[in-house]
């Protein structure tokens, strides 16, 4: 390798492909309730991240409030986001639910924790006009 050649770390290998791909996922708990305390968010954290591994994916970033998390994850291609996502939810309520089940059930019943829907967004590399301009002044092969 070239000495110059500094590698971003964001960028990842497989057999097969080069990849860098990050979401943005935000999940809200049922009917915005206040449910989370500071010591619930921190496990909740530690849950998502080992949900993460075992999908060889990457929990760069967490946060949240009383009623939601944010989370930025770098996956690869072979991931298949919704069930990554159907993972996270899933572990997270189950573990959360019994592991801090008087607080949760004082906000939260009927056995649920999360809202059925999530906000997943891409995000990373160049803006989307940046890439269409991109593609847009590629030289076709003449003749």
């Amino acid at each position: 390798m070239s000495p110059r050649w500094n590698p971003n770390p964001d960028v990842r290998t497989g057999r097969h492909v080069v990849y860098n791909l990050h979401v943005h996922l935000v999940f809200v708990t049922k009917y915005r309730r206040k449910a989370f305390t500071n010591e619930m968010m921190t496990r909740c954290e530690e849950i998502m991240r080992e949900v993460c591994a075992d999908f060889e994916a990457d929990l760069k970033e967490f946060n949240g409030e009383e009623d939601h998390v944010h989370l930025l994850v770098h996956y690869p291609p072979k991931v298949q986001l919704s069930k990554l996502v159907n993972s996270l939810k899933g572990v997270s309520a189950r573990l959360l639910r019994k592991e801090y089940d008087a607080h949760v059930r004082r906000y939260l019943w009927g056995g649920h924790f999360w809202s059925g829907s999530y906000f997943a967004g891409s995000c990373g590399g160049a803006p989307l006009t940046l890439v269409k301009q991109y593609i847009e002044n590629q030289k076709p092969p003449v003749g």
